[in-house]
């Protein structure tokens, strides 16, 4: 009898073990795991502070050093271990806990080259996002992934909406440039179109203000379309709020292959990679 040939991509054992304990949290071990790992990104993140503190650094900085590097060793490892036991570490590295998960390292090795680049450290603080598969809760998490989705597909709509916003201040801008002048204060195109960016937006520095009868009434009618303006893409991305509301309940086992989360709660297979669960 033929015997079926072993497939490569089959995880061995040890990294089947590994897998269930760094990707899974319905284990003792794997939430051990987890709560360990949170532990260590808010010590890690206390300490890029304080660090920051000039007096704290002036007489506690070697310590804080060696913790720092001590917390970036022990997330090095942790990031080549995920890789390590799924079958797809490239989907994993490029999905959004992969990129997340990366950028909570990289600085302390960039500082080698770039001084200072520690601070970008509290990237670190986006890993707390997993306190919500964690602790299992999954009304949260489900919250969370629908205003992904809803901003996803937002995107290109509201790219649209800013092109339209754009090209309405530089014609509103250079319109008060010539209404204003440079004696008043609107010395440049460009200076006219900040002007108008701050008062589109309701944020009104008054560093700079039209002093004409005209220039005040494009000044108003700038105010009023601004708030109109902050109604339109809220009004985007919470009509595809509802649309991805509608999607079926989801639960946090994450795909032993490419490791990204948010399948169906009787879902048998990853529905991004088609790996069995």
């Amino acid at each position: 009898m033929e015997q079926k040939a072993p497939d490569n991509d089959e995880l061995r054992p040890w990294q089947s073990r590994l897998h269930e304990v760094i990707y899974e949290s319905h284990t003792t071990a794997g939430k051990a795991f987890d709560i360990t790992l949170l532990a260590f990104i808010l010590l890690s993140i206390v300490v890029v502070m304080l660090d920051s503190v000039a007096s704290l650094h002036a007489r506690y900085g070697m310590i804080f050093f060696i913790l720092e590097w001590f917390f970036t060793l022990t997330f090095t490892v942790e990031y080549i271990l995920r890789l390590i036991c799924i079958r797809k570490p490239l989907k994993y590295m490029f999905s959004v806990l992969g990129i997340i998960d990366l950028l909570a390292i990289i600085p302390s090795y960039l500082s080698f080259v770039y001084i200072g680049s520690q601070s970008l450290l509290v990237f670190r603080a986006l890993r707390l996002l997993r306190v919500f598969r964690i602790f299992k809760l999954v009304h949260f998490l489900s919250e969370m992934r629908f205003l992904y989705i809803a901003i996803l597909n937002s995107i290109r709509k509201i790219s649209i909406f800013i092109l339209f916003v754009v090209s309405t201040v530089v014609i509103l801008g250079s319109i008060i440039y010539l209404v204003e002048g440079p004696h008043n204060g609107f010395t440049s195109i460009p200076q006219s179109v900040y002007w108008a960016i701050v008062t589109i937006t309701t944020v009104g520095y008054g560093d700079i203000a039209p002093v004409t009868p005209l220039g005040k009434f494009i000044a108003s009618f700038i105010m009023l379309l601004g708030y109109g303006i902050i109604a339109v893409p809220t009004g985007i991305v919470t009509t595809e709020m509802a649309l991805a509301a509608k999607s079926q309940k989801q639960d946090s086992q994450a795909c032993p292959s490419c490791g990204r989360e948010g399948h169906d709660h009787d879902a048998r297979y990853c529905k991004y990679c088609g790996t069995a669960l």
